[in-house]
This record gives C-alpha cells, structure tokens and sequence, in this order.
C-alpha cells in the first residue's frame, strides 16, 4: 500500500505515549508500505525530520511554530479561545502551509490510505471523507473529566467550554472520517455511544518487549532470586511514576498521588522513595524534589533502568483517554504496578491477578504499602503481567489488525468514488 500519514509532530525523541504507539506501528507498516508522513516541523528539534526515514519512505515538513504553554503568547491564545469554535487544542496547530501541503499531495499522488494521526491534524484537513481517523483518546472525555477536577471555579468554567468544543469537534470529524480507529474497546464504545459513530474498529496497544527486558542477569519483579525472593527487595525506588509531565493528566494525577497518597505511605513508611521520571516537570512539582525521598527527574536518555530499579509502578490518573503504554512498558520491565481504574481503562487487565486498582488515596495507599511488604506478591502479578503482554501484545500483532482495516477502508473507498 501507499499510505499518507498527518500527525502535527515528528517521532523522535519518542517521549509521549501516543509518539511511541506510531512510531512502533509505522515502523511495522514501513517494513511492508510506502508510507508519507507530513507534520510539522521542530526546528529546535532537528533528531525529529533527521530519523524520520527511520518508518517513512518520505517525509514533508511543515514550518510551523507552536508556543510553550508556559510562555505569554499561550496566554493570548487562551484568550483567544473564549471566541472560537474550536477548542484551543485544536487552534494552536491550525496552519495554512500544512492544510495547503495536504491539499496538494492529496490531489497529485494516489494513496491506497490515509490516516490522520490524532484529532487535531484534521483542523487541516479539508475534508475527512477517504481518511482513516486514528483517535489514541477520547478527546471530549479528557476535557470533561479535566473540568470535573478542576481546583477552582474559573477553571471549572474554562474546561467546561473547551470540552463542549471539543466535543462538537469530536463528533464532526468522527462521523466525517470514513473510518476511525480505537485503541481499545472502551473508547470504540464510547464514540459509539456519544457521537453515534458506526464506522469504528478498536486495535490493541502494544510493548516492545526485547526492548523493555531487563538485562540479562537482573532479577526483578517477575523473576525469582535462588531463594525464592525477588532482588527488587533492596530497589533503588519503591514507587515511579513514568510519563511526561507537560501533560495535563499526567501532571494531575501525581499532583494528587503527592498530595493525598504519598502522606499516607509516609505514615506507615517514612522513608518510602518516589522517582518522577519524565520531560518538563512543572513548577508545582519541581518545588517539592528537595523532599527527602522524592526524585524529579525531568527528561531522560533512557525510562527502563527507572522501572527496573523499582518495586513498583503507579499510575495514579483520574483524568484521561485512550490506553496507557506506560502499563503494559511497566509490565514488559517486570514491574508490578498499581493504579487507579481511569489509568488502566481500556487494557484488558484482571484487578489482583496482573493489576491492582484503587481510586480513593487511601486504598491506592493502602495497595501500595501491602506489595511493599510482600515481595512474593509482587512477584506473582509482575509475573502474571508479563505473561500477558508477552502472549498478546507485541507491536508485530497490534500493527497486522491496523493494517488490514487501512485496507478494508481502501477497498471500501475505491467503490464509493
């Protein structure tokens, strides 16, 4: 197949769930298709256009400049987004140059696919019809649950209009799109149910497994040291969380496990040790990593010797869509993990066997104390996860069920010309 694939960013380096979930299926789809790939382009970024041919036979960058959240102009466009129809996730990546790009390969080259990756590319796009959505999230539902937890009643207010842009936004592109693809059966219900959309199919979410292995020799949650005990009793961290921090329900959610969860560990265990590992931590969570016990990493070369040093792996989220890589990463590392239901939703996993779940700050406390003092516990759902991933969830699978869909699509599109 020729594919035209449209995200709004280049896949390396590969810090976000929804970048690692593309760049394992494109480098899957590339072994076997020619695969465009237009986005914008990152000039402060150059690793980004430079390893682009590492999934795309060839790639069109986009100059386009999107503003730090944390800068003066953001502000201006939050502003700016009290007036528009769109939510402001959408606008700061509406361009021009790249709808005229798209435009333009569109009505010159003939595409047996094309895929837009994620929402909010398709600001771009002129029309949906012929393309293949591939939503990694809910949207709406993000925005929604962001306005439920909101701390304040401004900020109640703003989410609550972001969410129903979104949502209108959402529910057009959907039933616009000839297809749209899901990352998990919950949220293919979900755009059934909200949007009354019929053309969705839900793939699975995938681990690179070779990659996540620990070293050779490391003896970890899932694997039994000569005395039956596994070596995380003596890990570096008891607890990391795992993912990056300029996203708003990452942020929230270790925000909360800090502020509600952490104390009550500490009443029981003192001298509990935490490992926030991911890019561009905000202030709110910087402030507090001169905290005994609590390390801030910001950006690292490398997540798995972070997961492997650990006894466990939270995933504290109450706000959020789509499915988390970090789970099945933790799982692929050995690491047992406990969260909340909102952070593993979507994953087929069995609460006790290769999870635990808990939602209020004393129960998720509650888990995290109980399989810090059981190692054989811990031992026995790392290993139980483990199983799961390495049965069902490789990038190989994941990626054969999304590519017979783009050519069902195909099929399908070529007889409605």
């Amino acid at each position: 197949m020729k594919i035209l694939w449209v995200k709004t960013d280049f896949l390396h380096p590969a810090t976000r769930g929804g970048q690692i979930r593309t760049l394992e299926m494109l480098r899957e789809l590339h072994k076997r298709h020619e695969v465009h790939y237009v986005a914008f382009d990152d000039p402060r970024n150059p690793e980004g256009l430079a390893r682009s041919s590492e999934y795309s036979t060839r790639a069109y960058p986009v100059p386009h400049r999107v503003v730090s959240k944390r800068s003066p102009e953001f502000l201006l466009q939050l502003a700016a987004g009290l007036f528009d129809a769109y939510p402001v996730a959408g606008t700061r990546y509406r361009s021009q140059a790249m709808r005229q790009q798209i435009a333009s390969l569109v009505q010159g080259q003939t595409f047996d696919a094309k895929v837009c990756d994620f929402l909010v590319p398709s600001i771009n796009i002129d029309s949906l019809h012929g393309w293949v959505l591939f939503q990694h999230n809910v949207e709406s539902l993000i925005w929604e649950r962001h306005a439920e937890t909101a701390r304040t009643p401004l900020h109640r207010a703003y989410f609550r209009l972001q969410a129903r842009r979104m949502f209108g936004w959402e529910s057009a592109a959907c039933n616009a799109a000839s297809h749209v693809i899901a990352v998990s059966g919950v949220d293919e219900q979900l755009m059934r149910e909200r949007f009354g959309c019929r053309n969705v199919t839900a793939t699975g979410t995938g681990v690179d497994l070779d990659y996540f292995a620990p070293p050779d020799g490391h003896l970890h949650g899932a694997q039994r040291a000569p005395n039956g005990l596994s070596a995380q009793d003596q890990p570096q961290f008891d607890f990391v969380f795992v993912g990056s921090m300029d996203w708003m329900p990452n942020v929230d959610g270790v925000e909360w496990f800090l502020r509600e969860v952490l104390p009550i560990i500490r009443a029981s265990k003192p001298d509990a040790r935490v490992a926030i590992v991911g890019r561009n931590p905000p202030a709110s969570i910087l402030s507090r990593q001169a905290e005994p016990g609590l390390s801030v990493t910001g950006t690292v070369p490398d997540v798995r010797p972070f997961l492997w040093q650990s006894a466990i792996s939270i995933v504290p989220l109450r706000v959020g869509g789509g499915t988390r890589l970090k789970i099945f990463e933790a799982m692929a590392a050995g690491t047992p993990v406990v969260s909340t239901a909102i952070g593993a939703e979507g994953l087929p996993l069995q609460n006790g066997r290769t999870i635990q779940i808990a939602d209020t700050p004393q129960a998720f406390a509650a888990e995290c104390l109980r399989l810090i003092r059981s190692p054989q516990e811990r031992c026995r759902i790392a290993a139980a996860a483990l199983e799961l991933v390495r049965t069902n969830f490789s990038w190989e699978r994941v990626t054969r069920d999304f590519e017979d869909i783009l050519r069902a699509v195909g099929v399908q599109s070529l007889r409605t010309a």
